[in-house]
């Protein structure tokens, strides 16, 4: 695959990237788990195929002691039984809120297992982590960017 498009070499495109990074920043300061906000990252990326930030969230999810076991079944993880109900959950809510543009909706059956196991700051921390995420996605299938060189912490 050839990269389309460098982000940071445009005053635009460095100014988008910035802010994605400061929205970010809301989830990471939030008492959502982190090992919740990684796979949701994961599963987003995965159904968008982002391979750039599959390849950096798998990787520092990784980094921060994820098992392999759990890396290799974000994708099933409706068959997987190595995630906790919380986390299949947020799972659920990632995949009905990325598929959206497909005429698709989340479910009140979805809405009301991610309210039995997260409060109010923690849900708002996943539709962040949800849409922010999904941005990311879209910048980066967009152009291009290519994946497998990424290397846990290089962006922070």
């Amino acid at each position: 695959m050839e990269h389309r498009f460098d982000l940071f070499e445009n005053p635009v495109a460095v100014s988008l990237v910035k802010r994605l990074t400061m929205a970010s920043k809301v989830v990471n300061e939030s008492t959502l788990p982190a090992a919740t906000h990684e796979l949701v990252k994961i599963r987003a990326s995965q159904i968008n195929g982002c391979g750039y930030c599959t390849d950096m969230h798998t990787k520092d999810a990784a980094h921060a002691g994820e098992t392999s076991v759990r890396l290799n079944l974000v994708a099933a993880w409706h068959e997987a039984t190595v995630f906790t109900e919380a986390e299949r959950a947020a799972l659920a809510l990632t995949e009905e809120a990325t598929r959206i543009g497909d005429g698709r909706a989340v479910s009140d059956a979805v809405w009301q297992e991610v309210r039995k196991h997260y409060d109010d700051d923690q849900i708002a921390a996943l539709i962040a982590a949800i849409a922010v995420i999904n941005a990311w996605n879209r910048v980066n299938v967009i152009a291009r960017t290519p994946a497998g060189d990424y290397v846990p912490g290089q962006w922070g």
